[in-house]
């Protein structure tokens, strides 16, 4: 059997493992002694939730850097050549969905390594899941530009595909951003598309809501900030 690169989700906040992680996946990982991670230190931290057997001194962490080269990733790939698996883990959530690792699994599946993706969070999927707009059409746009006009002006190009396609948005921002960025939908989108707020998924004060922006408009702002949240709407029109 060739070398295997396990891609490992982890929990999306503070929330014990057995919630969020199937048994299967944690029994995978524990006995995994090489990982490549988004952020060591809150790999550790996973790996010690998960009570890994192996002392975290003598587990292999290897750190992504912002800027891979070719060389790099196969370095960091070298275990699986040595017959060793590898888990890939994220600072939060699936790695490579909305997060680093596409690349290293790319390249594993040049070198003819298998790749095993395993069970545990996305925040995109679960906000999707519980959003109530279309999932058979949607696409992830990552980050909105930060400043305006920009901002908005890329608020109006997607709803205007969404109503075209009939497709639902998604997209995310840094936290204490949250406030700003629904100012904005609010202000740019019309009053018929829906918007749903997917807040703190997985956590004891996780909150989901979808409205019209009209309804959104009338209502007091929710409290956005620090929560990590996922933005979806859907153009009704």
């Amino acid at each position: 059997m060739p070398s295997m690169l396990y891609l490992l989700p982890t929990q999306l906040g503070d929330v014990a493992w057995p919630r969020v992680l199937p048994a299967g996946s944690q029994e995978i990982a524990c006995r995994l002694q090489h990982f490549i991670v988004e952020n060591a230190k809150t790999a550790r931290a996973a790996l010690k939730w998960l009570n890994h057997p192996t002392p975290l001194r003598e587990i292999a962490i290897e750190q992504l850097s912002e800027q891979l080269s070719p060389p790099d990733i196969d370095r960091l790939l070298s275990p699986l050549q040595a017959g060793h698996d590898i888990g890939l883990m994220s600072e939060a959530g699936c790695p490579g969905v909305a997060d680093p690792g596409a690349l290293i699994v790319r390249r594993a599946h040049e070198l003819g390594y298998g790749v095993k993706p395993l069970v545990g969070p996305s925040s995109l999927l679960l906000a999707l899941m519980a959003s109530g707009l279309d999932g058979q059409r949607f696409a992830f746009h990552g980050y909105l530009p930060t400043r305006e006009p920009e901002r908005s002006k890329r608020i109006v190009e997607l709803e205007k595909e969404s109503r075209h396609k009939r497709q639902t948005q998604l997209f995310i921002e840094t936290p204490y951003r949250n406030a700003v960025l629904l100012d904005a939908l609010l202000s740019a989108c019309q009053p018929e598309t829906l918007l749903c707020l997917a807040s703190d998924l997985t956590l004891p004060d996780e909150a989901v809501a979808t409205r019209s922006i009209g309804a959104w408009r009338k209502m007091p702002r929710p409290e956005l900030n620090r929560r990590p949240t996922v933005f979806l709407f859907l153009s009704a029109g």
